[in-house]
């Protein structure tokens, strides 16, 4: 797995600190310890093929339904790493 950078040098983990976990717990079937390692990896997912599927068919309001996933992938990455941080 790679290491974080941030975690390294800072001591402190980023946003992103605990996805490669969750992808490989994901992968292993683990789904409840997926989403406890890292939360968002569900819509983040959800989201990635809304859009492909989005691009492809082009769906007449799709966009906002892009705009809102990404808002509550944002919200959910940020309350995470508040909750990691305190």
């Amino acid at each position: 797995m790679l290491s974080c950078s941030t975690k390294k040098y800072l001591n402190q983990e980023c946003m992103g600190c605990g996805m490669q976990r969750a992808i490989i717990l994901l992968l292993k079937g683990d789904i409840i310890g997926s989403i406890k390692m890292y939360p968002a990896l569900i819509t983040l997912i959800i989201m990635f093929i809304y859009l492909l599927f989005h691009l492809k068919f082009n769906y007449i309001k799709g966009h906002l339904v892009l705009k809102y996933l990404f808002i509550l992938n944002v919200i959910i990455i940020l309350g995470n790493y508040l909750i990691k941080s305190f």
